[in-house]
């Protein structure tokens, strides 16, 4: 039983870009240095302006990557799920968490001490290398998410969002009349949605009713269906209007 546990871990570890070129005693070295640790909904792994230091791989469920301004607002940014690396940052570099990490759902990650992993980076040289693409591929998706922001109202935003995660997240599925629908499920409410665009839950609301009406998304429970995958794109592709100052 316990060989069979460390082989499923290791085969996770594989599928991970991280750890996907390391030799199988390398994979075996930190494995050995990850503890398995679970969390309920709703629990917080850490919190901006913390001092801990430990990296996490998302091995089951999703978690939520979020910022509060001094004014006690949440801006989100980003959903993580199984595979995905957070607190990496830390693990580096001795500066406090610039983040907040919330659980969507019942989560394990795996925790690695900061002291560890700087070990494997500097007997490992490959993985080092894949550490630096990590950083890159996370400066990307920044740069990314700063031109949405500068290309699109909140209405098309909210609509590239849930495409980006549509492509991690999404389902496949036939309705009944044999229309393919895409479901993501999240786990998000409509505050949570509110605060990835700067926009009020109000509005949100009332963005989401629209959208259904022409049968394009639906949104119930925090599980979003994008009903015609098309005409999404379409709408999202005509919302460039550079923080056109809607009603918001």
């Amino acid at each position: 039983m316990a060989d069979s546990i460390i082989e499923r871990r290791l085969d996770f570890l594989r599928s991970i870009s991280l750890f996907s070129e390391l030799s199988d005693g390398d994979l075996e070295k930190i494995l050995a240095d990850l503890r398995s640790r679970e969390y309920k909904r709703d629990d917080i792994v850490f919190r901006q302006g913390d001092e801990s230091r430990e990296l996490y791989i998302v091995f089951k469920g999703r978690v939520r990557i979020y910022k509060v301004s001094p004014a006690g607002n949440e801006t989100s940014i980003a959903i993580f799920g199984p595979g995905d690396i957070i607190g990496e940052m830390a693990a580096i570099d001795p500066e406090s968490r610039s983040t907040n990490v919330k659980t969507l759902s019942k989560v394990t990650l795996l925790v690695m001490a900061h002291e560890a992993f700087n070990q494997h980076l500097q007997a490992i040289p490959r993985l080092s290398l894949s550490m630096n693409h990590l950083l890159v591929q996370k400066l990307r998706w920044t740069a990314a998410y700063a031109e949405t922001v500068a290309q699109f109202d909140a209405a098309g935003r909210l609509l590239h969002i849930l495409l980006l995660y549509n492509s991690q997240f999404g389902e496949e599925q036939a309705d009944a009349d044999g229309q393919t629908r895409h479901v993501i499920t999240l786990d998000l409410n409509q505050t949570d949605l509110a605060s990835m665009v700067g926009a009020r839950r109000e509005w949100v609301n009332r963005i989401l009713r629209d959208w259904r009406k022409r049968n394009l998304i639906e949104y119930q429970n925090g599980i979003v269906t994008i009903l015609d995958l098309e005409r999404v794109i379409e709408e999202r592709d005509s919302r460039i209007e550079a923080n056109s100052g809607g009603d918001w």
